[in-house]
């Protein structure tokens, strides 16, 4: 029987999380320092015999995915699979000869189910031929002469290879998205007289955009694996100067294609409002996209909220002060104040904090919905990173530390992990995909153009973009 493993959002409970890891008298003299029952910190090669199930233990499941996770930081991850398969097959060599079947039937669910986490939660890792190999090789030693955990092998590696090919897809299509220029900021040299289409021609319905978007966030959310923030930190291991742990493979294109998506629907919004000729015209989109970020926030999509409210804070939008006069702000106002930076985002961590719980009691996918304001989530692990040492002055590593971490990031798996209970429509995501935006300079010139500059340094900035613009 398989050792059973709590999802996600109970792996971690809110008041110490479970951090009792099964604590045997081995534990204390191998390496390994507790306080109170928790595991503090370790030499890397007593975490790593942690990690390894044997007869009568099985590690827990926060123990599994906080050291997946942050071993990266002190080896690569086929590095750690060559060793815990060294050290399952070292425990077969090493078990009575006349025993060997019988413990074979013994551990080889546990070591199936530690590999099947592993592949579950960090499946980018096997993108790595040498970790592939390892892998096989050990389900392989599992599967010999038992049908049953044969046919558990060739399910887990159906599942992974089915993961991976889904990933390449996905990053398929972003390139192809980038090829038609959509992640690029497209200038466009001056402000169309006739618009053939704009947001409110393509979708008139505020709510049916913010659903739309939140399509968007979700999808890009599900492909971020856990392990690309801490990549996106790797610096060298201090106890062995030649080699960073990652060296030039950092692997964060899914994260990094995120923050894209934030950037693109700032400018976005921008250039919607700045490309219209007429002033009602740019006031009605205004608020337009105040009632699509109101729909947003009461979806749970903060980061299309913050990246909307960006994207009027803009320059070229907040100079429009004839067309914010013709604007009823007070619903603006509103969001504003709930996505206000001050005192670190305490609104706005409120809010989160009551999505997160109403997320919790969730009955349908709707309820469930919770998409961080992505820039500050990689801000507050990034912050947590930098401010605690990766390793204790005695060479240990600072496990406490990793914890922390982990915690952070097992709530970030359960969002990402929620289906968009929405319908999609693929003429509006075709649209907030691939519409050219304006880049800064065209954003600048089109805001001069609907309202004239107000002083000598708007004046000469016109004059240059006029210039470049003509040339």
């Amino acid at each position: 029987k398989m050792p059973q493993t709590p999802p996600f959002a109970a792996m971690f409970d809110s008041s110490s999380y479970n951090r009792n890891l099964y604590q045997s008298k081995e534990d204390n003299c191998g390496g390994l320092y507790y306080h109170d029952n928790n595991l503090l910190s370790g030499s890397l090669e007593a975490l790593i015999q942690h990690l390894v199930p044997n007869v009568d233990y099985y590690p827990d499941r926060t123990y599994i995915f906080t050291f997946l996770l942050s071993s990266r930081l002190f080896m690569h991850p086929y590095e750690l699979m060559a060793k815990v398969c060294h050290l399952c097959i070292e425990q077969q060599r090493l078990s009575e000869p006349g025993l060997d079947k019988n413990w074979m039937q013994k551990i080889a669910p546990k070591i199936l189910q530690l590999l099947t986490e592993w592949t579950e939660t960090f499946p980018y890792d096997f993108r790595d031929e040498r970790m592939m190999r390892n892998l096989k090789e050990l389900a392989q030693r599992i599967a010999s002469g038992n049908e049953m955990y044969r046919k558990n092998v060739q399910q887990l590696l159906q599942n992974l290879i089915r993961k991976l090919a889904a990933v390449s897809q996905y990053e398929e299509v972003l390139a192809k998205i980038d090829a038609t220029s959509t992640d690029r900021l497209t200038v466009l040299k001056t402000k169309p007289q006739s618009i053939q289409r704009d947001i409110i021609t393509v979708c008139n319905d505020p709510y049916m955009l913010a659903q739309q978007l939140t399509h968007i966030e979700l999808e890009r959310l599900n492909y971020i694996g856990p392990e690309e923030f801490i990549q996106a930190f790797v610096q060298k291991d201090p106890l062995n100067n030649d080699k960073s742990c990652y060296g030039d493979q950092k692997k964060t294109r899914n994260l990094e294609a995120y923050v894209e998506w934030f950037n693109r629907l700032s400018y976005l919004v921008a250039t919607e409002i700045c490309m219209h000729v007429k002033k009602k015209h740019r006031a009605r989109v205004i608020e337009y996209f105040i009632d699509v970020a109101r729909e947003c926030f009461n979806i749970g999509n903060f980061n299309s909220l913050m990246a909307i409210i960006s994207g009027m804070n803009m320059s070229p939008v907040s100079r429009l002060k004839k067309t914010w006069a013709k604007v009823k702000t007070a619903k603006f106002d509103i969001l504003e104040h709930q996505m206000d930076p001050s005192s670190n985002f305490y609104n706005y961590r409120t809010a989160l904090r009551g999505a997160t719980q109403r997320s919790l009691r969730a009955h349908s996918n709707r309820e469930k919905i919770v998409i961080p304001f992505f820039s500050l989530l990689i801000k507050d692990i990034y912050f947590l990173n930098e401010g605690c040492a990766n390793r204790l002055p005695n060479g240990h590593v600072n496990f406490e530390k990793f914890w922390e971490l982990a915690k952070q990031l097992s709530e970030f798996m359960t969002w990402k992990q929620v289906e968009c209970p929405f319908e999609r429509d693929w003429k509006i995501l075709q649209y907030l995909l691939t519409v050219p935006v304006f880049s800064d300079d065209a954003l600048y010139l089109a805001s001069y153009e609907s309202e004239s500059p107000e002083n000598h340094i708007e004046k000469d900035r016109w004059k240059t973009l006029r210039f470049v613009s003509e040339v």
